[in-house]
């Protein structure tokens, strides 16, 4: 019992010190960020009154039954600014349901109109979103390629802001911050902003602005075709194609430019289903990713071992969720151990790693929310809260995504469905993606609650609230999680 007590207790400390090196990586971003504000940036840009200077661009827009939001798409791109003969929309739609109809009645009114605009239908998925860009990337006719996902709303001047910066012939990506169309919709949306406006200003900018490895965010931006093909074109092999083409590109030493300033609205899954979906998908994505590269750069010739570690770690990103559920999960027995074996105590002083990383990310988002919602600490500290609460209540979801991820098991690239809030407030939730089954998943999290719900319990039974403020985070946490899952399917 003594040696499966020292086992637990040096999992549990170990699976702590995992996040507190995490939490450490990210106040560098956090310093890295505060310097950049001080610097001026010196890009040179194209001079838009040559007409000679204005290459060639082409919009690839990738679509799978997307009913409520194309044509909001298609309209809002048709309106982009840029010289009509310099332009051209790549509809790549692997749709099977009956929103093909309406994107080919939209495609055919603009296409009349004027605009040049293709509609490319494929008769199979194969490589899902990356098949598909990569299918259109060979009768693309632009120098670059901007991408939008569905959901989508750029503003007209969009091109015209963001083309100018491969002038520089090293950037080989332009990528935008996101904004959100359905921000205050919920506590769902609202804890998803909270969390994106973080990664969109801090992350990026605290790794761009010390020539990190960054990536692009899968839409909002624009490529280089050049440099697509250089770093090996579009793989499928993982879950976000994003992230992989973005390191192969920069071991190819291409430059990735990101611009805080120019926000891309989108709207934010607004049903838990969707987030969770989002969520397995990028975070099981990212595991694949560190499952692929990891050897690549670690013997890359190219990269600094700064370059290096920050890359890893990115990497690594999705991974903190496996260390943050192992170190709940055993949360409960530590309390008992604790409790009968007085002398490991100097373990249980590992708990004051986990302090530490909270306060770096306290004022880690503090930061990230002051630069996009403004001064206003008390209601940063309520977002921060529930952020942090239902956070945690999503990391069974996304440590189940790394661990297949690590493994290399396989699955279907998931899409997220659509809603269109602003427009379908009322009637939202007869949209026919939506699924109303409710998984295994759902229902381990509703042990998991119950689980913590004990832990509640054992503090009182044990007199010893060491743990008490972590087991209601996570009793909530859960708890969220699983009455919402079962809320939405009704």
């Amino acid at each position: 019992m003594l040696l499966l007590s020292y086992l637990i207790l040096f999992v549990f400390s170990f699976a702590i010190v995992i996040i507190f090196v995490y939490g450490l990586a990210q106040l560098n971003l956090l310093i890295n960020y505060l310097k950049s504000k001080k610097q001026i940036d010196h890009s040179e840009k194209f001079d838009f009154t040559n007409p000679s200077e204005i290459p060639f661009v082409t919009i690839q827009l990738p679509l799978f039954n997307e009913k409520y939001v194309v044509e909001r798409l298609l309209r809002t791109i048709a309106k982009l600014e840029y010289p009509k003969e310099k332009l051209e929309i790549q509809v790549l739609d692997d749709s099977d349901d009956d929103s093909i109809l309406i994107t080919k009645q939209v495609v055919a009114e603009l296409s009349q109109n004027g605009l040049n605009i293709k509609y490319l239908c494929r008769t199979n998925r194969t490589g899902f979103k990356a098949g598909a860009l990569k299918e259109g990337l060979i009768s693309a006719k632009g120098a670059f390629v901007a991408i939008f996902d569905a959901d989508f709303v750029p503003q007209k001047d969009w091109l015209l802001q963001t083309i100018p910066y491969f002038k520089d012939q090293r950037i080989g990506v332009v990528q935008t911050r996101w904004g959100h169309l359905n921000r205050d919709y919920s506590v769902l949306t609202k804890i998803q902003a909270f969390a994106l406006d973080a990664h969109f200003t801090l992350e990026q900018v605290g790794r761009s602005s010390q020539t990190h490895f960054i990536n692009f965010n899968g839409t909002a931006g624009v490529w280089r075709k050049e440099c697509i093909l250089d770093a090996g074109n579009w793989e499928s092999d993982t879950l976000t194609e994003d992230l992989d083409l973005s390191y192969r590109a920069q071991l190819k030493k291409w430059k990735f430019k990101y611009l805080e300033h120019i926000v891309t609205p989108a709207e934010l899954p607004a049903i838990i289903s969707a987030a969770r979906s989002q969520q397995f998908r990028w975070n099981k994505g990212g595991a694949e990713n560190l499952r692929k590269m990891f050897f690549r750069i670690i013997t890359a010739k190219t990269m600094t071992t700064k370059n290096k570690i920050h890359g890893i770690l990115h990497l690594m990103n999705s991974s903190l969720f496996l260390a943050i559920f192992v170190m709940a999960l055993l949360s409960v027995p530590v309390l008992y151990i604790k409790s009968n074996y007085a002398a490991l105590q100097t373990f249980f002083d590992a708990m004051l790693f986990f302090i530490i990383t909270t306060i770096i990310f306290f004022f880690y988002y503090w930061i990230a929310f002051k630069n996009t919602q403004g001064n206003n600490f008390f209601k940063f500290t309520q977002s921060f809260l529930t952020f942090y609460v239902i956070a945690l209540g999503f990391s069974f979801n996304n440590t189940i995504a790394v661990l297949e991820g690590l493994w290399g098991k396989k699955s279907e690239f998931i899409r997220t469905p659509k809603l269109n809030i602003e427009e379908q407030k009322d009637h939202w939730q007869k949209n026919t993606y939506i699924s109303k089954k409710i998984s295994k998943k759902v229902l381990a999290e509703g042990i998991l609650s119950a689980y913590f719900l004990f832990g509640i319990y054992s503090s009182f039974t044990l007199n010893d609230y060491s743990l008490l403020l972590l087991h209601l985070m996570l009793f909530c946490g859960f708890g969220f999680v699983f009455l919402k899952s079962i809320a939405d399917t009704k």
